[in-house]
């Protein structure tokens, strides 16, 4: 079976060497972070912080730092939640092979959560500025939770039917919040909590929150999964974890610990239901009518989102079971523990993929472009069976019906490719995607733009949140050219740009002019570079070009490449081409296709660690201590 609780899932992998104490005192003020970081990019084990300083409680890391590890911790569930998915597909292969599917029976039951009257999350109660006070980046505005479950409920229809449990950083000190009465709630565009926090907009009543911090991995999974619209995560959850996940009745939790002082009008009344297993829980209201800057943060595209507007929750209640553990990630330029995450759910829900959106095979967000800036997807051509017609048609409406599905519509670059015209194929293998798209592309007709509309919450590439541009890049048929490995001998660059150097085939990357801002002429650096080159020049061998601040560190990694080119443009502005052209409102370029990838001065700023932070947990990984060889 499934665990119970944290404290279960921590002494397996102790059991199992999946996890390692440090019984040194340890900083939640960015020593944590750094600790984690350096054993997540090693591949090491999960690890619990038994004294934290100035704080009572332990904090654990690094849960799901490996795809290994999540396997393992869920290897009782994984194929029962598949086969689940599968019913959803298709129910005839319940006919087909009814012995296999007892146990998918047996799951099914675990989706309903059942009613408790107590559990050991209500064994105390504290306050914010008791809990670990984690801090992961030097810049970050103050304290913030990263693994919270925030538990809402449509105020138009109560109950866990209607719930939506989301991961949303929570903000607990700094900037204007009042100390223990007030913390920040942050949520990105098209998540489920929004559709809530609307309703009680409407309404004009608060907005009633209860924050998980702990309780079974299931629920963490959960609480990231992208579930279809009314399937409520808190089902999942108990399939994921093969447990009925224990709700206790908010109202009568509320009554045996009351609020300290008065509600204000219209705050009374009934209370969210608490997760039983939690190891803490925040219960509080958010007013619809105030708001207060939360952040800046460092987030998982790898710089700090600045400081915005967003709901602030009025705290109520702290409860914590008595062997309360708090568990804590930390996000960054990717790869991270979040890449887990993106990985597990690949494998849960790539199969339903083909069923949600007709003739799709497969998508990939790219989690080292920062997953939404990047999204690969396998499509089909079926509207004309004629080889000397190919081009993209059908992938167009593809297109179209991906960026209209949920998370999937933040996605920024949306390449697109015909299944028939390589079945072998590897979505997974970015660079061999490329590739495929790169021999195929005509820039002349294969660019479609989205302009005015939205993108990721935590992307500044278009200079205002939530702001920006798309482009479906849609490639069919067979391939036209042969990619270059290596620079011509004759390579001309304009004045003021240099260093190019092959980041792929076919893709190269030059060092341009630092954007400034004191520079009147900065937003058109790239189109004279375009403009002094000729469709014919050698430099048109690469398909893509692109500017960079630091051609060099582009092209030494796929990755570096990825992150710079996806994370650092906006399509509509930042996208030009050599031979550009506009026709009947179409844009397209009889050369080389070329993205502005530097950064500029509305871009947010890139995350850097601090270096004395390092010095003071380098003793932890030297010989003899307890993460020797693992940073």
């Amino acid at each position: 079976m499934g665990y119970r609780n944290l404290r279960e899932c921590i002494d397996d992998l102790a059991a199992t060497r999946q996890l390692v104490r440090v019984e040194t005192p340890v900083d939640a003020n960015l020593e944590a972070a750094e600790i984690h970081c350096r054993v997540n990019q090693a591949g090491g084990p999960a690890v619990l912080f038994t004294q934290v300083k100035n704080c009572a409680f332990p904090m654990v890391c690094n849960l799901f730092g490996t795809i290994d590890r999540a396997r393992y911790i869920f290897r009782d569930s994984l194929d029962h939640v598949r086969r689940l998915i599968e019913m959803k597909i298709d129910p005839r292969v319940i006919l087909k092979h009814p012995s296999q599917w007892v146990g998918a029976a047996r799951t099914a039951f675990t989706l309903l959560p059942k009613q408790v009257t107590a559990g050991p999350v209500l064994d105390n109660q504290t306050t914010i500025d008791r809990l670990p006070q984690l801090k992961c980046w030097p810049n970050d505005g103050g304290a913030f939770i990263t693994l919270p479950l925030v538990y809402t409920e449509d105020p138009d229809h109560f109950g866990w039917r209607n719930s939506n449990l989301g991961m949303y950083r929570v903000q607990m000190s700094g900037g204007q919040y009042r100390a223990n009465e007030e913390i920040g709630l942050h949520y990105q565009i098209h998540r489920g909590i929004g559709v809530h926090h609307a309703a009680a907009v409407r309404q004009g009543e608060p907005l009633k929150v209860n924050i998980f911090v702990g309780g079974a991995p299931a629920m963490m999974v959960a609480a990231v999964m992208p579930l279809p619209e009314g399937m409520p995560e808190l089902s999942f959850a108990g399939a994921l974890g093969r447990r009925r996940i224990p709700l206790i009745d908010g109202t009568i939790a509320a009554s045996r610990h009351p609020h300290r002082g008065p509600l204000p009008k219209g705050e009374g009344g009934r209370q969210l239901p608490i997760y039983a297993e939690a190891d803490f829980c925040i219960c509080g209201t958010v007013d619809p009518q105030r708001t207060l800057p939360e952040g800046p943060f460092g987030d998982h595209l790898g710089y700090y989102s600045v400081a915005h507007e967003f709901p602030v929750l009025r705290v109520e209640r702290v409860y914590h079971r008595t062997d309360a553990i708090w568990p804590f990630t930390v996000v960054g330029r990717p790869p991270q523990e979040d890449t887990v995450f993106g990985k597990l759910i690949h494998e849960l829900t790539g199969p339903i993929i083909p069923t949600v959106i007709s003739g799709v095979r497969a998508v990939h967000a790219v989690d080292a472009a920062g997953v939404h800036p990047l999204l690969l997807a396998i499509g089909s051509e079926r509207y004309t069976p004629f080889a000397e017609l190919a081009r993209p048609q059908e992938l167009l409406t593809q297109a179209n019906a991906i960026l209209g599905q949920g998370q999937l519509s933040l996605a920024k670059y949306l390449l697109i490719v015909n299944g028939a015209d390589d079945p072998q194929l590897d979505i997974q293998n970015v660079e061999q995607f490329f590739l495929h798209v790169l021999r195929r592309i005509d820039w002349r007709r294969d660019l479609h733009f989205q302009t005015c509309t939205t993108i990721d919450t935590l992307d500044y590439s278009g200079g205002r949140l939530n702001e920006g541009s798309k482009v479906v890049i849609a490639a069919t048929g067979p391939a036209r050219r042969e990619l270059p490995t290596e620079l011509p001998p004759n390579l001309r660059l304009p004045d003021g740009f240099r260093d190019p150097k092959v980041c792929l085939p076919g893709v190269l990357a030059v060092s341009g002019p630092k954007y400034s801002i004191a520079d009147g002429n900065a937003d058109k650096i790239v189109s004279q570079f375009c403009a002094a080159i000729s469709p014919t020049d050698s430099v048109n061998g690469f398909p893509l070009i692109v500017i960079v601040d630091d051609s060099q560190f582009t092209a030494k990694t796929l990755a570096n490449f990825l992150w710079v080119t996806f994370t650092r443009s906006n399509p509509a502005a930042d996208i030009d081409g050599i031979g550009a052209f506009c026709e009947n409102k179409h844009w397209g370029c009889t050369g080389s296709l070329v993205i502005d990838a530097r950064l500029k001065p509305h871009h947010a700023a890139p995350l850097e660690a601090d270096p004395e932070v390092a010095r003071r947990v380098d003793p932890l990984f030297a010989r003899g201590g307890p993460l020797a060889g693992m940073g």
